[in-house]
Order: C-alpha cells, then structure tokens, then sequence
C-alpha cells in the first residue's frame, strides 16, 4: 500500500469559480498551478516575472498615493508593505494551500515569529508541541513568557493531551507536522475540530511536506506557515519565509510584519517564485527517491532504526496515508555504533552534502545529535526523541541508486572503523 507516484494531482484551488480560468472548467493541477496562477499579475510583455528591485513605487497623482498609502497589503507602495514579486509568489502558494491569500517573510522562522505575535497578547495562553524546530521551541520557551504568555507543549502524537492542556484563555494551538527531526505526525483534522469547539485559532508548520505532500487549511487548519527556503524555494539559494490563510487573518498578521519588518527582498522572492516554477516535478522526484531509499536503509544492518510517513513501519503510518500525499524529502535514521560511528558515517559521505536545511536538489545530511548540542542538553534532546547516533537525511534529486551506493559505503566504513 503507497501513495500515488502523481503525488500533486489533488492539490487543487479551493475556489473554482476563479476568474483567471473558464468556470465551467475543473480547477487545475499543481503542475499547472505553479505556472499560471499569477499569470493575471503580470504588468508586461515578458514571459519571465521581472524583477522589480525598488524600495518605494511613484503615484501619479495625490488620490493614488492616498490609496497606495492606506491600503493594506499594498503590491506597489514601499518594498515592506509588498512588491510585485511578492503579489505573484502569493498568488502561487495561495492557490496550492486552498487559502484566500498568502503573504511573505524574510524567513520561516519570520512567518512563524510574526504571526504567533499577531495573535496572542498579555495573559494569553499557548498550546504547542513538544517537539518543534528548535527556534520554534524557543519562541515558546524564552521569547512569549517575557511578554506574559504562557506556552503549554504536549506530546504531539495524543489528541487527549493537547484537549487537556486547553484553558479559557488558550488562543492559539501550534503544531508542525512532520516534526523537525524525528517525523512523529499530528492528527491535523483531530487539531482542527477541537480547537474549532473552543474557539481557538490554529497554526500548521508545513515546511516538511510542502502542499504538494500536505495541505492544512484544507483539513480545518487556520494558517499555514512555511519556511520557504526549504522545499518551496528548492535550491538552497535563498531564505524566506510565507503565511497561508484568510483575507481578515493576513491583514492582522500584516500588520504585525510591516512593525517587525521581517522583509523579503525582491531577488530572493524573484528566486522563490522560479523555484516554485519546478515545484510538482522536484516534489514528485524527491518523494520517490526518499520512499525507495527508506525502504533500502530499513534492510541494512548497519542501521537501528529508519523513520520515514511512507514506511508501513512507521507508527503513525495510517495517519500519514490519510493526511499526506507523499513523504516529503527528509527521512530520519539512526546508525548503529552510537555518536563516534555516527560521527564517521556523516563524514565518509559523498553525494550527501553535510549541511543544514533540507528540500532542495542535492541531498543534505546532518547529524542531528552534533548539531544540536549547542543549543541543547542531554536531557532536552532525549525529551525531543533524538539519540546520540541520529541521523536527518534530506533527500535531493541524485539517482536512488547513486545515493545508495553512496550511503552504503560510508555505513561500511563506518562500522570497519569502529570494529
């Protein structure tokens, strides 16, 4: 039992009386989507979005500076209210999460930072997930307990825990699904429901699945947020960040961003929306190659233990099979000989570039364990699930077979060192 290979044919628009195509038509695919949903926007000839490299846009007259100067979310008025580029990519990634709108940040952890702070105020309260990115962690941990709200983490996996953590003054529930790194699931349509009983507004990290694997809003989730440096931009060449939801939603948390001024510049939005341009032929490339190598790393005996939502051996597997489309890139290992072999498989890599981040073409390998150290302890990484000896593989568009010849010879030496 598997997904689709043609992991992207459902995300389609959550509107299809859209005007940009004949309603009598179904709405299209995302294939079709990442190339022609802005196509309304473009304001020349070119067949290419230009670049519109401006901090501040010319009115013609005094009426249209009025308008360009109190009207939220503005495309052409200064570059940290918005910019062209940003109205297209938009447009784009609206269309494939089923939102009304979308706006960007500088960062994931931009979108992230800047909404949560749009919807919370003093003497409010939180729900999260104990295993978040680590600066969504410490968002939670650090950041909102200075301005008077309290966070509540609880183990994302159990509904009931996340039901009794709520409280009159819960005003937001927060969960990331996959989980950075250890790919535990949340049941995001249980999220939605519960949180729709008591009023509160939900937040999904949706960066490991991208909405060609997963789509939140779709299954009751009221924002969307994504690093888009990871799989939406896909080459590892630019930072950024996006926030999917409602129209009313956008502009609250908009003006949150035009305070911070979590800005992303017109080249790197320029890159993302090229980036975008690949995005169901990169997605539908990587899940295969990552459910194949998954399956390939289970069979080896170097290997304790592979966590990947493709796997019939993932725990949460039924619920990956309902929720997801596909695995997204990262699968996450544990190699056996603990941190020092772990250490030298990482090492002995070749086509596995060793470096942070995750969803572009080349294959990225951390170990996680090293990596985190710095900004955790012992206890705190064995209360996220992360062992001495783990592994987070985010797999690019190499050959399946290249990367397992690869994988191979580094878990040999590996294990021939230590013995």
């Amino acid at each position: 039992m598997g997904w689709s290979a043609r992991c992207c044919d459902d995300a389609r628009s959550a509107d299809p009386s859209d005007l940009r195509m004949n309603p009598n038509d179904p709405p299209w695919h995302a294939d079709t989507r990442v190339l022609h949903d802005d196509a309304a926007l473009a304001d020349d000839a070119a067949v290419v979005a230009p670049i519109h490299y401006s901090a501040t846009f010319r009115a013609r007259d005094a009426a249209e500076f009025a308008d360009m100067a109190t009207r939220a979310r503005h495309p052409a008025y200064y570059t940290r209210y918005g910019n062209p580029v940003h109205e297209r990519v938009a447009a784009i990634l609206a269309g494939l999460e089923g939102t009304e709108t979308a706006l960007l940040t500088a960062s994931g952890m931009g979108a992230i930072s800047t909404t949560v702070l749009a919807l919370v105020s003093a003497g409010d309260h939180v729900v999260a997930q104990t295993r978040h990115y680590m600066s969504t962690a410490k968002l939670f941990d650090e950041v909102l307990p200075r301005f008077g709200v309290e966070a509540t983490l609880v183990e994302q996996s159990d509904i009931d825990a996340l039901r009794a953590a709520i409280r009159p003054n819960t005003r937001l529930i927060m969960v990331e699904t996959p989980a950075n790194p250890t790919l535990v699931l949340t049941d995001l349509a249980a999220v939605a429901a519960l949180a729709r009983e008591h009023g509160i507004t939900t937040i999904c990290d949706n960066t490991f699945a991208s909405p060609l694997n997963q789509q939140p809003h779709r299954l009751g989730i009221d924002v969307v947020v994504h690093s888009a440096t990871k799989i939406l931009g896909g080459h590892h060449d630019l930072t950024a960040g996006a926030v999917c939801c409602s129209n009313a939603l956008a502009e609250r948390i908009w003006r949150m961003h035009i305070t911070l001024g979590s800005v992303l510049s017109p080249m790197d939005a320029w890159l993302l929306l090229r980036g975008l341009r690949t995005l169901a032929v990169r997605v539908e490339r990587i899940n295969a190659n990552a459910l194949e190598l998954a399956r390939w790393l289970e069979r080896q005996p170097q290997v304790e233990k592979v966590h990947y939502p493709g796997l019939e051996s993932h725990p949460q597997h039924a619920l990956a099979m309902k929720q997801m489309k596909g695995g997204g890139p990262v699968i996450a290992f544990a190699v056996k000989g603990g941190f020092e072999a772990t250490g030298r498989f990482v090492g002995a890599l070749q086509l596995a570039t060793h470096a942070v981040s995750l969803g572009g073409v080349e294959s990225l390998i951390v170990h996680t364990a090293a990596m985190w150290a710095g900004t955790m302890n012992e206890a705190q990484m064995k209360a996220a699930g992360i062992p001495p000896n783990f592994v987070r593989f985010s797999v690019g568009l190499e050959h399946a077979d290249d990367l397992k010849q690869d994988l191979a010879r580094a878990l040999a030496l590996a294990n021939a060192e230590q013995t």
